[in-house]
């Protein structure tokens, strides 16, 4: 909503006119729903900063949000939604910053009784608390996304660590359901291992993941083609006798590709494929 020229100055008009006053009741308002979350100070400080943004927007004689007049206002009510989200706030307890100051302002100004142009007046500053409440709102939940998306790709990236075996074997040890996404990290890691640590085997152990269906065999065979263009060959680990079943149910078919019950036995056939000596020792009788 913009207001116009005169409604702007009017609204300028009250925000300056007992400043220290609605900067109090305003800041108090948005403590009591914090519950100490934020020191006295850095509060106060964050409301003399939009107390003195939005007399700035609204000085200009008329205002409206998206306009250029309003960039300083915007960019506070933004940076405040961000870092809320950053420090865990609730969304109401972000857009009561803003909305707070609706209650200030009823509390500190006289709107006159039953004068219908201060009605108006008040409905209109009203609205115009609504609208930087609701950008508040929309740049939280912007934040919020893309904190939740990033905090989803470390944990993906966790979940899929490569690990070294021995010289010239590595290891993909996958726990939990193989989709697009993950399986694009899995071959992105796997692939990248093979060429640091320079080795020819890799095992993809599928001990952990409950199902195996078309398209997680999907998955792991692109996987596999994929290693084999890099010069590594590749053992499926972790067939348990359940999955045994399921993949000669679906007829899927790994082809060539090295299978084997359990990680231990896919180390000893890699191992050997890059002629390493298995020997089992057995302890010596007691005399």
């Amino acid at each position: 909503m913009a207001l116009n020229a005169q409604t702007g100055k009017t609204f300028d008009a009250l925000l300056s006119a007992n400043g220290d006053r609605l900067v109090d009741r305003w800041t108090e308002r948005v403590a009591q729903t914090l519950r100490g979350r934020l020191t006295e100070t850095e509060l106060r400080r964050q409301i003399l900063e939009l107390h003195s943004a939005l007399r700035a927007a609204v000085g200009e004689g008329t205002f409206d949000l998206p306009s250029e007049g309003s960039a300083e206002l915007r960019a506070l009510l933004g940076e405040l939604s961000r870092e809320r989200a950053r420090r865990g706030f609730s969304p109401s307890e972000t857009a009561i910053s803003v909305f707070a100051l609706k209650d200030a302002l009823i509390e500190v100004f006289d709107f006159g009784d039953g004068d219908a142009e201060a009605l108006r007046e008040l409905i209109a500053f009203t609205q115009v608390i609504d609208q930087l409440g609701l950008y508040t709102f929309e740049t939280y939940a912007r934040a919020r996304e893309e904190l939740i998306s990033g905090q989803g790709e470390q944990l993906l990236e966790l979940s899929t660590p490569v690990v070294k075996l021995w010289a010239g074997v590595v290891a993909v040890p996958l726990v939990g359901t193989l989709d697009s996404a993950r399986a694009q990290v899995v071959m992105e890691k796997l692939l990248q291992s093979l060429v640091d640590t320079e080795s020819t085997y890799a095992i993809i152990d599928i001990t952990g993941v409950p199902a195996v269906d078309t398209q997680v065999a999907q998955h792991i065979l692109k996987t596999v083609v994929a290693a084999r263009l890099m010069g590594a060959e590749c053992v499926i680990s972790g067939i348990r006798p359940q999955i045994a079943q399921t993949i000669v149910a679906l007829g899927i078919e790994f082809g060539d590709i090295t299978t084997k019950a359990s990680l231990a036995d896919a180390l000893v056939h890699a191992m050997r494929a890059n002629g390493v000596d298995i020997v089992r020792r057995t302890p010596r009788e007691e005399s």
